[in-house]
């Protein structure tokens, strides 16, 4: 059992006090405090000033989907990928990476990653983001061109950080325990150094191990802020965030079968114990300035610098025979540098012309990716003759050995050229939003320019460039309730290599867009169902049957429809709620080779269902402060990642989970215990592939996933 980190804790948003949007307090959040401390702020009004919009959310017409840090700590989320998506309607995660990144996936494609309003996306990153330093998350549906950037048509997430709030002193800490041996430490530390100058200290140590063998993930987080007010109305916001990552290799968390999903005890793994662990260390700066020229006029200026060294292994089969069950496993080194650079500077106005008003966004986009890795190292660690038996529970040495890394070379010269991908872009925005009848109907109509040049895996260097045109139109049927409908495109470069030498070219997709948005009782909570339509051309995915993840395969011209609902907020007082559901039908409207006309797009479930129920006692008696917590996850009829092989028929099982709870908490203390999977079902996902056997043929079986077995948290955590 690994050493218990003494580290004290974080998070001056937690015990229920309502969190802060980037760095003002909206006094209504004030008022709702003073009112009741118990008040869980599930539900946000207004995103933060990187979604540039600067307009109450029910007014835009857009799905868009906030999680709140109270949220957050409610269900102990603390990576992205540990349970986050439980509160998007429709979103799912490629489970591939395990904690090391998150790939999410929503309306038909993957969702581009944003952070603090920059597109940091990037075929193998960014590195999943530890909550400890996260104020919340926003979830934008569909295409997001006024973020500025080239994304997706199914949409994108955009993770925003804590900020100085220029209060007198506020800190925090936490404890959090939990099975497999968790333990974790945070502080926050906010305060203000002068009238003019605020300071902000997150602090995070994690060591965690796993329900399967020899797996762990231990994390080490730094995250200092600094806010100064230059003038009246110029305001400069710096922040610098470091992440240590130590884990074992990618791939210790696969099963592999030919008798199908979850035929392998939760615990069973295909890793050994002598394997060197994976390291990441991930540095990102960010310097914000933002001057107000009027009440009604604002500019806003960013630079981002984020630079990640990874050095680690992957495991996978060379050859996994099914008359013996025998293996040969292959282990392949990597050490990658990710370099990013970004540089943003956008304008928010707002004039009136008669009867019309007119809020005006305009903005300039720049930004540089460099991706550099050396995956040509590695080899088996089980010898032909001596080879690692599936059906065993004996340990055994690996009878190769294990095979050594050289790094002496210098990375560039080792990544050149199979192992480098660039891009370099800059976009143009602007848009106005005409606003008729003192505001009540909205007209949107916007533009994006984008230009893009970028080379990867070798291959000649690609440029393009393409206008992208926004249209919404928005209308507030009375104070609460608004309908709206939007028509958006978008255009993304992608770094594809098929094994033909040729490479892929941009995504473009069309999104068609209809919804209905309410805020019940005076905003506590609020609901929001959309219908929406997306073509997307030129879409591709990785070869699964190419354990280096360089290349990929074509997908073509493809459909998602579907329909999604979500309510969030307090229904009455001290009875808040998470609850959302999504249809997705994802198909194929041409004939490629990877798939027929009509045919289903693989890796989506048809229908999913996610609820978060807390009632906290809010009355003067005994149970004051108690709360009680009940949340599921169902998804149905949910396809494989099934590229690998066709004889392998199995679809996956529906997906059931559920989770319980209960806290208590007053003014300083917090005490909050999670059960999850409590009725301890065997959960996976996964998909067919074909095995090389021991005579050189191939048969069609099966890799999964398994998640965590029943497990619980606890966590203490006291505010200063």
């Amino acid at each position: 059992m690994k050493k218990i980190i003494v580290s004290a804790v974080v998070l001056v948003s937690t015990f229920a006090f309502a969190q802060e949007n980037d760095t003002i307090k909206k006094s209504n959040d004030i008022d709702e405090v003073i009112l009741n401390k118990y008040y869980k702020k599930y539900n946000e009004k207004e995103g933060s000033s990187s979604l540039r919009l600067n307009e109450e959310l029910i007014k835009i017409p857009q799905n868009i989907t906030i999680i709140t840090n109270r949220a957050l700590e409610d269900q102990q989320i603390t990576t992205l990928s540990d349970g986050v998506l439980r509160n998007v309607a429709g979103a799912q995660r490629l489970e591939h990476w395990g904690d090391m990144y998150t790939r999410v996936n929503m309306r038909g494609s993957r969702a581009e990653a944003f952070f603090n309003g920059v597109n940091v996306t990037t075929p193998w990153g960014p590195l999943s983001e530890d909550m400890s330093y996260v104020d919340h998350i926003e979830f934008v549906k569909g295409p997001s061109g006024f973020l500025m950037s080239n994304g997706e048509p199914s949409g994108i997430y955009n993770v925003v950080t804590k900020k100085p709030t220029g209060k007198d002193f506020n800190g925090s800490a936490r404890v959090t325990l939990g099975s497999f041996d968790m333990y974790r430490g945070e502080t926050d530390f906010d305060s203000k150094l002068s009238e003019k100058v605020a300071f902000r200290l997150n602090l995070m140590a994690q060591n965690k191990n796993s329900f399967r063998k020899y797996e762990f993930n231990d994390r080490y987080i730094i995250n200092p802020s600094i806010k100064v007010d230059l003038t009246n109305q110029t305001v400069l916001t710096a922040e610098y965030i470091y992440q240590k990552a130590k884990s074992s290799e990618v791939g210790s968390s696969y099963v592999y079968s030919f008798d199908g999903y979850g035929t392998k005890p939760v615990d069973y793994t295909v890793s050994d114990p002598g394997i060197a662990p994976t390291n990441i260390n991930d540095h990102t700066a960010n310097i914000n300035l933002q001057h107000k020229f009027s009440s009604d006029w604002k500019l806003t200026a960013q630079l981002t610098y984020m630079n990640n060294h990874t050095l680690g292994s992957d495991i996978w089969p060379g050859m996994f025979d099914q008359a013996t069950g025998y293996m040969i496993r292959g282990l392949y080194f990597w050490e990658a540098s990710n370099v990013m650079k970004f540089g943003q500077v956008f304008l928010n106005g707002y004039e009136k012309t008669g009867g019309v008003s007119h809020k005006i966004l305009a903005g300039l986009d720049l930004g540089s990716k460099k991706y550099l890795a050396d995956w040509n190292q590695g080899g088996a660690i089980d010898l032909a003759t001596s080879p690692f038996d599936t059906n065993s529970n004996i340990y055994t040495v690996p009878s190769a050995g294990y095979p050594t890394f050289d790094g002496s070379i210098p990375l560039e010269q080792r990544a050149n050229p199979w192992g480098t991908i660039s891009q370099n872009y800059n976009g143009v925005y602007l848009q106005d939003e005409l606003g008729f009848f003192e505001d009540q109907l909205r007209l949107t109509i916007a533009a994006r320019y984008t230009n893009v040049s970028q080379q990867a895996y070798g291959a000649a260097e690609q440029k393009g460039e393409k206008i992208t045109p926004r249209f919404g139109l928005s209308y507030s049927i009375d104070q609460n309730t608004s309908a709206y409908a939007l028509y958006d495109q978008a255009f993304v470069p992608q770094t594809g290599l098929f094994r033909d030498g040729s490479t892929a070219k941009p995504i473009t997709g069309n999104n068609v867009e209809v919804g209905l948005k309410r805020d019940w009782a005076g905003g506590k909570w609020n609901t929001t169902l959309s219908l929406y339509n997306i073509s997307k051309r030129n879409a591709i995915t990785g070869d699964p049957t190419d354990p280096s993840g360089i290349y990929s395969i074509f997908l073509g011209r493809t459909r998602v429809q579907g329909a999604e609902f979500d309510l969030k907020g307090e229904i009455v007082k001290g009875f808040n709620a998470i609850f959302n559901y999504a249809f997705t039908e994802n198909t194929y409207t041409e004939t490629t080779p990877s798939a027929i006309k009509g045919q289903r797009v693989p890796g989506y479930a048809k229908h999913t269902v996610n609820g978060w129920l807390n009632y906290t006692f809010t009355q003067d008696n005994l149970l004051k402060g108690f709360g009680f917590t009940f949340g599921g996850t169902f998804l149905a009829d949910r396809s494989t990642w099934d590229w690998g092989s066709k004889d392998s028929p199995l679809e996956m099982n529906d997906y059931l989970k559920f989770d319980a709870g209960m806290s208590w908490e007053d003014s300083k203390i917090r005490l909050n215990l999670n059960v999850f999977n409590i009725f301890n079902r065997y959960l996976y996902s996964g998909s067919g592939y074909s095995f090389l056997q021991a005579d050189g043929t191939y048969k069609g079986g099966y890799y999964y996933q398994a998640e965590a077995p029943r497990n619980w948290r606890f966590s203490i955590a006291y505010k200063f």
